[in-house]
């Protein structure tokens, strides 16, 4: 990007050049502090009167830093010797003030003024700086010219969304930052010698700016020959297979970032670069040659974790990998991992009274350990260049909470394929498991009538299970992270049948599909919405006394609640559910006294054959913090419900608003939302249990209890959806 100034005096008086000039010499620290102050600890840095630039900006752009908080506030700094303590020094001090003058010019405030307000005492110093902004300058006319040779498709994806419109205020750094935007967009669709030249011209006085950006797209470009450098003992052939930008399509540097990122993703490198080879291109060429320079990693990599998740309690996860295993570029894979640490057998430590109170009714799916014993064999490119065949053997124990505690061994293969120009991910999964899955006699008993022992131990006992599993999913999101712009879909669907190698007793069919919305109302203002629907069928089973049942295991139903779901029910809340109770309970407070004591009543979800849930959320800037935090309003609505159970299963729609912040993170937003849920607890049956003889008896009338609390508080990472 290049800048012309038509009237460059016009933008900078003397006053400011020689201001900035003094800024720029004093932008290093001084190797020599000045006496005067140096042994002053900053207890205080504040700002006041910045509107228009942020904080945490101007804090960047000065040298004088305030201490860290266990040395500024009492009673931690009265210690001595806890935090940091930053010294003040004059002479940096005065050159910040010049420097925060200078940044307000450059962000469109001419006129601002900086001054200071300095508390000193015997051994510290407060400071304060006080900013009078004064009036913009606003950008009246604003013009991208040069773009008549491109075709209309790339000339509305370079102009869209770009960082200074007409309107605002005239930031210098923004506007580098549009003309680079612009010429990244169009090396993005062919154009690898393009260029934008800046131009410019302001009124002091009218405060206005007239903006205009010349861009020169140059020759429209596919990809050449490609060179490979550092690959010792994989194979040059495979590393070109692994890149997006392949000889002959159309150029575009996001292809070379997509190139390199799937180079570090195939895990045999550990540096990697993908970059036009200079030494060979010419500006004006129609063809780009790429040099690609890669550095091997070891053949061997452990791994380790520890960690806490609400829904896991305590646990640990570990892993080992061969690279280039027997050659071709194959991985061998080996990872484990173990939770339920602390409130499962054998590992019972008593923290279900403690840090994992949140899992001290679930006996069901924390009772016991829950683990993953997986080797994987991975081969990149398998077939074609957008193929990978992943060959896996597994041991498992998994848990939903309250609801099922399944342990199998299997093996499944798997075909993914993304193509680089459509991004459109596909798999293609087999697997083949035997093993059984647990669940609350009561849920047996609800919807498959299957109530006696027998039938039950029947639907319990170890059971093959041979499923397809075929995906796919079209990610057009301008961020995985945080998305402010384009749509994500997705759909899923699962056959079991004994043709793949199933018991009889497990056949089934599931369709899940989601799609996604995310619409910028404002720069600032996102409106986002979602729709999830899924549905089961299943042929029926013969139960003892000839009955007939659809069958679906708990671990394939549907379940309803939870912070990306209907926020106003906790997870697995939404939906059928029963009630249990035991016998001798039951015959203590018979079925008046169990409203009176809804904690000695266990409610027992048991999920559905069909879903639809529907979520609407708008995010803005909080009116502080706003780079960093953000506020959120939204209404979720959802049921599941079971088709073919007549009156017993009907769909009720629940609807749940609620507010939420979000605050960024490296990891993507940190989300606290709260919904409002009016309604009481679902209509179900009552089942009173007798631990004795294993059998459960069904009561005739129905029941229903009050909910706890009106509030639904959640606590996540990453967007809802």
């Amino acid at each position: 990007m290049h800048l012309r100034s038509t009237r460059p005096l016009r933008l900078l008086s003397k006053r400011h050049l020689c201001g900035l000039a003094v800024a720029v010499a004093l932008s290093a620290p001084a190797l020599v502090h000045a006496q005067v102050g140096e042994d002053l600890v900053i207890r205080s840095l504040k700002w006041k009167g910045n509107k228009s630039v942020s904080t945490a900006l101007l804090e960047n752009s000065i040298i004088t830093t305030n201490s860290s908080f266990f040395a500024r506030v009492a009673p931690f700094k009265w210690l001595g010797f806890l935090g940091e303590k930053r010294y003040f020094s004059q002479r940096d001090f005065e050159a910040d003030v010049l420097r925060v003058g200078v940044l307000y010019k450059l962000s469109g405030f001419p006129d601002a003024q900086v001054d200071t307000v300095v508390t000193r005492r015997e051994a510290d110093i407060a400071l304060t700086f006080v900013i009078t902004e004064g009036k913009p300058v606003i950008v009246d006319s604003f013009a991208v010219l040069g773009l008549d040779s491109v075709s209309a498709k790339v000339r509305r994806a370079a102009l869209i969304d770009l960082p200074l419109q007409q309107g605002d205020i005239f930031n210098r750094g923004l506007m580098r930052q549009t003309a680079d935007t612009i010429t990244r967009r169009l090396q993005d669709r062919g154009y690898p010698s393009a260029d934008v030249f800046v131009s410019f011209r302001t009124s002091r006085e009218a405060k206005t700016a007239s903006l205009s950006l010349q861009a020169e797209p140059g020759v429209p470009a596919v990809v050449g020959s490609v060179r490979v450098e550092g690959s010792e003992h994989v194979d040059s052939a495979f590393v070109v297979k692994l890149l997006q930008a392949r000889p002959g399509q159309t150029y575009s540097r996001q292809d070379l970032f997509d190139s390199q990122r799937n180079l570090y993703s195939s895990d045999h490198f550990r540096l990697a670069s993908v970059n036009i080879d200079t030494t060979r291109f010419r500006k004006g060429m129609d063809s780009v040659p790429l040099l690609v320079e890669v550095a091997e990693s070891p053949p061997h990599r452990a791994r380790a974790g520890l960690g806490y998740g609400t829904s896991d309690c305590l646990r640990a996860n570990g892993g080992f990998t061969v690279r280039n295993f027997l050659g071709h570029a194959k991985l061998l894979d080996i990872t484990s991992r173990v939770s339920k640490v602390g409130i499962g057998q054998p590992l019972d430590w008593g923290l279900e009274n403690g840090l994992c109170r949140a899992l001290r009714d679930d006996s069901l799916g924390s009772g016991k350990l829950n683990y993953s014993l997986q080797a994987s064999l991975r081969r990149p490119a398998f077939r074609s260049p957008n193929n990978t065949l992943i060959l896996s053997a597994f041991t498992e124990r998994r848990s939903e909470f309250k609801v099922y505690r399944r342990t199998e061994q299997g093996v499944s293969a798997t075909i993914a394929r993304e193509t680089p120009r459509h991004r459109l991910p596909l798999s293609l999964t087999y697997t083949l498991a035997f093993g059984r899955t647990d669940a609350t006699a009561a849920s047996f008993c609800a919807f498959l009538n299957a109530c006696q022992p027998a039938d039950v131990d029947r639907l319990s006992q170890r059971l093959r299970q041979g499923t397809v599993t075929a995906s796919a999913a079209i990610p057009r999101a301008n961020n995985p992270l945080d998305p402010s712009r384009g749509y994500v879909a997705s759909t899923q669907l699962t056959v079991a049948s004994r043709f793949f190698g199933s018991s009889s007793l497990v056949q089934f069919g599931r369709l899940v599909a989601d799609y996604t919305s995310y619409q910028p109302l404002t720069r600032d203002i996102v409106f986002s919405w979602h729709v999830r629907l899924g549905g089961i069928v299943a042929p029926g089973v013969t139960l003892a006394g000839g009955t007939s049942a659809s069958y679906v295991p708990p671990d394939q139903r549907f379940y309803g609640g939870g912070p990306n779901d209907v926020r106003g029910y906790q997870r697995n809340e939404l939906g059928p559910v029963v009630y249990t109770v035991s016998r001798q309970l039951f015959d203590s407070l018979g079925v008046d006294g169990l409203a009176g004591a809804p904690d000695s009543v266990r409610v027992v979800a048991t999920g559905g054959n069909t879903l639809a849930v529907a979520n609407a959320e708008v995010r803005i800037p909080s009116p502080f913090f706003r780079e960093r935090l953000r506020l959120a309003a939204f209404v979720d609505a959802g049921t599941v419900f079971q088709r073919g159970q007549g009156s017993a299963s009907r769909a009720q729609v629940r609807v749940t608003p609620g507010v939420g912040l979000r605050v960024a993170t490296p990891l993507g937003p940190a989300r606290f939302d709260i919904a409002y849920n009016p309604y009481k607890l679902p209509i179900g049956t009552l089942y009173v249990r007798d631990d004795q003889t294993g059998t459960v008896q069904i009561l005739p009338n129905a029941i229903q209890l009050d909910r706890h609390r009106n509030f639904t508080i959640h606590f996540a990472v990453g967007q809802p959806f």
